[in-house]
């Protein structure tokens, strides 16, 4: 027993179609070969018959109908079988027909030729995109009277879509989902409002319009663009209006940065040399977390308690902390989610690298804005952690993963947790800098972190088959399969644009607006969508007074999925892409394709990525992309997938990105950077007279460790005298040591021998 699909095709089905395609072909070669085969091709009995057909939706036999496929009664079916019987060919379709339909449809198929007699009758193609039949009727009419003219409209087909008698049995504020829609039907849907209107429309209509009132207005704004109204007659909430009030000048600067990703990652000039590498960060699963890695893997999607994905960006390390440093006693240290131990880690960085001694900001209004999603580690402790008893609560709550910091560093700004799943840095990031802009802090941390305790994620997303197989992260690509998991942390020092001038503290970048919001009512809790990220990109916009075209690059929230990625780039395309030149096209690229999905700290590596990027000049490439996604129309906007590095587009402007992050909870953030004024660093040759480097540590070991890694980073960076900032920018502890030189050689080999434990004639070291 085959099927007519075989033959004919059905839509949303090509699996089976391709299935019994192969049974019919085998028949064939079977009788070619002498032996004996005959495929049956059924086509759909009636439904009170039984068989396959008998589960499928009335919405189901409804759509087979109109491809011009009749049910067959049981009586006659059982007819074609002996007739069939009788035959002796190896293939024969034992199907009905409906000619009329066929015949009425327009140009008759080559298939179907030997069954529709007579000439097909002319259709006039007068839905063509751009040429719109219905504006006629909304001209000289109220907005009101405009918008029930399309919402009829859509019913119309919404009701012909699920083979509904009337376009009244569909309810107009009724989500899609609910409705009964599925891929296929929406597909349909569109096709059919877009032949009506003449406009051309998304793919993920339904997903970004997700009831038929909400589609009604779409096509009403966009039918009345066409006629010049647009700005007059636009629905609430498709325009975007500053959120704040601030002055153009009251800017954000980023002053300092800290990070931890995979690909062995320890500071922001490491994930830049990673980026700018093109280095896929992917591993295997982390030993020494428990994970039973030998046994978690099979490639069975449906496999319980497995992953059909052994593979993710892991930061390998994370179970190494130095307690003593942060004063946290091995008990206490132990009963702490790595995800707080990190971000105590980056925070203490960050404020290091931007020149400031950390134990100076105490007592200061510091804030501290931490993104971080609740893990798993709560369950490994409380069951596997003996004697961390009394420790647990603060250990493993998430709103100690901000107060944590505060209370080590003495910072009395305001410290918050957030947790919006994916966009939760980004938006720690937004509320960070509204909060330096009202006055509740003069300088706050912000960032986020993820470490994946267990492999829960995994196990989760294999049942929800979201996981890419190979366990990477394909953003915008055609060959994108799902989401490839990652994990993180970073944190940057931030503060008030004048008062980094004044206080002399260097600025990597300055955050220019920020903009967050929520989908609502989309067509699903976790479905992403598309008007909602054009309205937080819009806003975003507004915020930093720019135009669309005055942004450069976008850092993409990218995760590689079949859903979230057109539904971003068709969000792209309506804002970014329109009204600019298309030789400066947007520039669309992920981190995600290098270090995998790191989740609370996704934005955050993305926000560092594109502060080197400007430093640089240079728009690393996104990997694993063999062609754009054939999903998206990306005729419809001037945005460009980064497949290669590229120099920074030379613009009148200074150099600006973007930067998004989307929660699965449906929180979208939005984020716009621009280079730092003066962003070019003194080219300062070492001076003639002798220049101390002082270094400090709370142990020997990491005092040696401090040499060693001072004397990677002056061999990087030539240009640097770092002599100033060691001097008066860092915290001084009991483990001292002094390298003296007069020549940046003399300085290195000082630094060596201060690493590995050697005696050298300029070289000091001792303790106080």
């Amino acid at each position: 027993f085959s099927s007519v699909a075989g033959i004919v095709g059905s839509p949303g089905q090509a699996n089976y179609a391709a299935a019994n395609a192969y049974l019919d072909a085998l028949a064939n070669h079977r009788r070619t070969a002498g032996l004996p085969a005959h495929s049956l091709a059924w086509g759909p009995w009636q439904q009170q018959t039984g068989g396959m057909t008998a589960t499928l939706a009335d919405q189901d036999h409804a759509r087979l109908r109109r491809a011009g496929l009749l049910p067959v009664p049981a009586e006659r079916a059982l007819a074609m079988f002996d007739a069939a019987l009788g035959t002796d060919a190896s293939l024969t379709v034992a199907a009905l027909f409906d000619t009329g339909r066929l015949r009425a449809a327009g140009t008759i198929p080559a298939l179907y030729r030997g069954i529709v007699r007579g000439a097909a009758r002319r259709v006039a193609k007068s839905a063509t995109v751009g040429v719109s039949p219905i504006l006629g009727q909304l001209q000289g009419r109220s907005r009101a009277e405009q918008e029930q003219i399309l919402l009829d409209l859509v019913r119309g087909f919404v009701a012909t879509a699920l083979g509904h008698s009337s376009p009244a049995a569909v309810e107009p504020v009724s989500p899609f989902k609910e409705l009964g829609f599925d891929s296929l039907t929406a597909v349909e849907l569109r096709n059919a409002l877009a032949g009506s209107t003449g406009r051309r429309l998304p793919a993920t209509l339904v997903f970004d319009y997700p009831t038929p009132a909400a589609v009604a207005r779409f096509l009403l704004d966009e039918l009345l663009s066409v006629t010049g109204d647009f700005a007059a007659t636009t629905s609430a909430g498709t325009t975007a209006a500053p959120a704040t009030t601030t002055d153009a000048d009251d800017l954000i600067a980023i002053v300092g940065m800290g990070c931890r990703f995979p690909g062995g990652v320890t500071t922001p000039d490491g994930l830049w040399q990673l980026v700018a590498d093109g280095v896929d960060a992917i591993g295997d699963f982390p030993e020494g977390r428990g994970w039973n890695t030998g046994e978690l893997y099979d490639p069975d999607p449906d496999a319980v308690g497995k992953t059909y994905a052994r593979q993710g960006g892991f930061l390998y390390d994370a179970d190494q902390f130095d307690a003593e440093f942060f004063g946290i006693s091995p008990r206490e240290a132990l009963a702490l989610d790595p995800q707080q131990r990190l971000l105590l880690e980056t925070s203490w960085e960050a404020i290091e690298r931007a020149g400031i001694d950390p134990k100076t900001l105490h007592g200061s209004k510091t804030g501290v804005f931490t993104g971080a999603i609740a893990q798993e580690y709560a369950s490994l402790s409380y069951l596997g952690t003996e004697g961390a008893e009394g420790y647990l609560v603060t250990g493993l709550a998430a709103s100690v993963a901000s107060g944590r910091i505060s209370y080590t560093f003495g910072l009395e700004g305001p410290a918050l947790t957030v947790d919006t799943a994916c966009s939760s840095s980004l938006v720690a990031l937004h509320l960070a800098a509204q909060a330096l802009r009202s006055g509740e802090c003069t300088m706050a941390l912000a960032g986020g972190v993820t470490v994946m305790a267990t492999p829960g994620m995994y196990q989760e997303f294999s049942r929800q088959r979201g996981l890419s197989p190979d366990s990477r992260c394909k953003s915008f690509a055609g060959a994108a399969d799902g989401v490839a998991w990652g994990e993180g942390a970073g944190m940057v020092l931030l503060e008030r644009l004048s008062d980094a001038q004044a206080n002399g503290h260097q600025v990597l970048a300055v955050i220019r607006g920020s903009a967050v919001n929520q989908d609502g009512a989309s067509n699903g809790l976790t479905a992403p969508n598309g008007p909602s990220q054009q309205r937080v990109i819009r806003t975003a916009l507004a915020n930093a007074r720019l135009t669309a075209d005055q942004v450069d690059a976008v850092e993409a929230h990218g995760t590689g999925t079949t859903l979230g990625d057109p539904i971003e780039a068709q969000a792209l395309l309506a804002t970014y892409g329109q009204d600019r030149p298309a030789e400066l096209p947007l520039l669309l690229g992920s981190l995600k394709s290098n270090i995998g999905h790191a989740q609370a700290a996704a934005g955050i590596g993305g926000v560092i990525k594109m502060v080197q990027a400007m430093r640089h000049g240079i728009l690393p490439k996104t990997l694993h992309v063999d062609e754009p996604t054939p999903h998206v129309d990306w005729e419809s906007g001037a945005v460009a997938l980064l497949t290669e590095a590229r120099p920074w587009p030379e613009t009148d402007h200074p150099r600006r990105a973007a930067v998004s992050s989307f929660g699965i909870s449906g929180t979208n953030a939005h984020l716009i950077l621009e280079a730092a004024p003066n962003t070019t660093e003194p080219d300062t040759d070492s001076p003639a007279a002798v220049t101390p480097l002082l270094l400090s540590a709370k142990t020997e070991p990491a005092l040696r460790d401090q040499a060693g890694r001072l004397h990677e980073f002056l061999t990087q960076h030539q240009h640097i005298d770092p002599a100033p900032t060691l001097a008066n920018g860092r915290t001084h502890f009991q483990h001292r040591a002094v390298v003296l030189g007069q020549t940046r050689e003399e300085l290195l080999t000082g630094l060596d021998a201060l690493a590995g434990q050697h005696t050298t004639r300029n070289l000091v070291q001792g303790t106080v």
